[in-house]
């Protein structure tokens, strides 16, 4: 059977290296330590592995509620652990009085200092507070060259898992029906916009899709999908509940705060 009708055809590298990393794995008999994977390739890796009994797969992003999280494979018999997973939590503050901080700025600046996003697992804002999950790795890299962020100084320290900050990302879920399930019926259901001018975001490439811009109005959605529009915010899929029975799709979708 090929494995890759299952998926989307730009899905293609990294399913290439999940069966690398199975391979890997089967033949050497060492687990295998991921950089941070978004929500699709995590769920692309389980599809791909699932309950295989030769295998022990696991993900952890720092908490209970990670978004981006890292994955090791192990052979069936290895007991795995939140420390094997590598994961730093670095923690500063800033003059919330005078400075206004978003997500957006932390992933900047993290950019701008040479990181690569793979490298970063969750960025929480907590009132005065950013906290930042990251590979072992880069950590010392990150306290020393991320000492700015926007207009404010910042220094970095680390902290133990235990002191991660719940988010203040609250989820407002609605229920509603689509025509069909292109990406402009879905993006104009979420946004209350028409489907011409979802269309529009789109093909102007203001729309990410799995964290991924995608171009294409007619590209086809799947359950658990995650959206970002540029200056509108972020959105996923929860889920698909099938059609009614005038043949529209039944979906419910949540829309970030």
């Amino acid at each position: 059977m090929d494995i890759y009708q299952h998926f989307r055809e730009e899905e293609q590298p990294f399913i290439d290296q999940v069966l690398s990393w199975r391979e890997e794995v089967e033949r050497t008999y060492i687990r295998r330590l991921t950089d941070f994977l978004d929500p699709r390739e995590q769920y692309i890796f389980w599809s791909i592995i699932g309950n295989h009994p030769d295998f022990n797969l696991q993900f952890f992003g720092g908490g209970e509620k990670a978004e981006r999280k890292r994955a090791i494979l192990a052979p069936y018999y290895e007991e795995i652990s939140n420390n094997d997973f590598d994961i730093t939590l670095l923690e500063t503050s800033f003059p919330k009085k005078f400075i206004q901080i978003t997500h957006r700025d932390v992933l900047g600046a993290l950019m701008a200092s040479g990181i690569k996003r793979k490298k970063l697992g969750d960025i929480i804002i907590c009132d005065d507070t950013i906290q930042i999950l990251a590979d072992q790795e880069i950590s010392t890299f990150l306290r020393l060259h991320l000492t700015g962020i926007k207009k404010a100084n910042v220094e970095f320290s680390e902290q133990p898992l235990s002191n991660l900050r719940p988010s203040d990302d609250e989820w407002l879920e609605k229920s509603g029906t689509v025509s069909s399930l292109r990406l402009d019926a879905v993006i104009s259901e979420i946004y209350h916009v028409s489907r011409q001018k979802a269309a529009e975001w789109i093909k102007k490439g203001a729309v990410k899709v799995n964290f991924r811009v995608t171009d294409n109005p007619a590209f086809q959605v799947e359950n658990g999908d995650m959206f970002s529009i540029r200056g509108k915010g972020r959105s996923k899929l929860s889920a698909i509940h099938g059609k009614t029975k005038k043949e529209k799709w039944r979906i419910t979708c949540a829309k970030l705060k």
